[in-house]
């Protein structure tokens, strides 16, 4: 008997390359949407599995909503990577950023509770929850200190996982994921306004690439990787949490460079730091270490920074 899986967000990057992995390996996917008649499902058709996943409606923050397609799909499995996903719009949203990741996941294994049926539940952390922590990498030992709306939120659904895994014996993990990205990245990500800015620069259609903070460090990885780890870990003989990185960390002014250098472009010509575009608060640095997750595991994702930028430019969706 195949297994089920339900993924909630599969419409996203990393919903829908969790969905054309788990096809590989022999499931049934299903996939939620707050409204499967009107989604966008282009990501799925990217990658050619648009007829291969079962989508239905739900909405995360209504209890009803969650029993109804929970107990009416019988997954094995639950990934939930639905939610708002960007650090600046929760400081334009941070009610609906609360409700759409902290109250969803809560839904979510309050539900799985109270069908007991076994099912394993994925929640898609973020390493946006340790804050300024320095030059030193993070591990799953590193206490949260979130700086944004959205670290907040992604930090008490950690708890919740945690607290849910401990008082009722639940096979329920978050994967702290670092940043990771892909041609099917959102326009809205900084990494993706790099690419399109720079490959609008070399066609000729704009002259410069506005950008905010320039010195912000981070662990740029790739998502068709970072999906695998979310998969190994409902796979594993015990319920942990790990922190999914590549264990690099890289500057915004370095990946822009190496954008500038794939087009083949003078980056002094055409690049700006503009105030607006600068974030009430960021991160100036984080480093991650994923050593646990390749102890225990076996995974491991070691792209350069310039290998995602080429992949990024020139569309390679895998």
């Amino acid at each position: 008997m195949s297994k089920t899986a339900l993924i909630a967000g599969v419409t996203g990057q990393d919903g829908a390359y969790l969905a054309h992995h788990l096809l590989e390996h022999g499931y049934r996917v299903v996939g939620t949407s707050r409204d499967a008649q009107m989604c966008d499902t282009s990501r799925l058709g990217r990658l050619g599995i648009i007829d291969d996943v079962e989508i239905v409606s739900l909405a995360p923050n209504d209890f009803r909503s969650v029993l109804k397609v929970v107990s009416g799909t019988q997954p094995n499995e639950i990934y939930n990577l639905a939610g708002q996903t960007s650090v600046g719009l929760s400081f334009e949203q941070p009610v609906e950023c609360m409700e759409s990741i902290s109250v969803a996941t809560l839904n979510l294994l309050e539900v799985i509770r109270y069908l007991g049926e076994g099912i394993r539940f994925f929640s898609a952390g973020s390493s946006e929850c340790f804050g300024d922590i320095g030059e030193t990498p993070a591990t799953e030992e590193t206490p949260l200190h979130p700086r944004s709306p959205y670290a907040v939120a992604k930090s008490a659904s950690f708890w919740q996982v945690s607290t849910y895994r401990e008082a009722y014996g639940m096979f329920a993990c978050t994967g702290i994921l670092a940043n990771h990205e892909s041609p099917l990245r959102p326009k809205r990500f900084v990494t993706q306004k790099v690419i399109d800015g720079v490959r609008s620069i070399k066609a000729g259609r704009q002259d410069k690439l506005q950008l905010g903070n320039l010195e912000v460090w981070r662990d740029w990885g790739w998502a068709p990787d970072y999906v695998k780890a979310m998969h190994l870990t409902l796979q594993a003989d015990t319920a942990n949490d790990y922190l999914i990185a590549s264990g690099t960390t890289t500057s915004l002014r370095q990946f822009v460079e190496c954008a500038f250098d794939v087009a083949e472009l003078e980056i002094d010509n055409h690049l700006e730091s503009v105030d607006a575009f600068k974030r009430p608060a960021d991160l100036s640095y984080s480093a991650m270490d994923p050593s646990s997750i390749k102890h225990k595991l076996g995974w491991s994702s070691v792209r350069t920074a310039k290998e995602i930028v080429e992949k990024m430019y020139f569309e390679d969706l895998f």
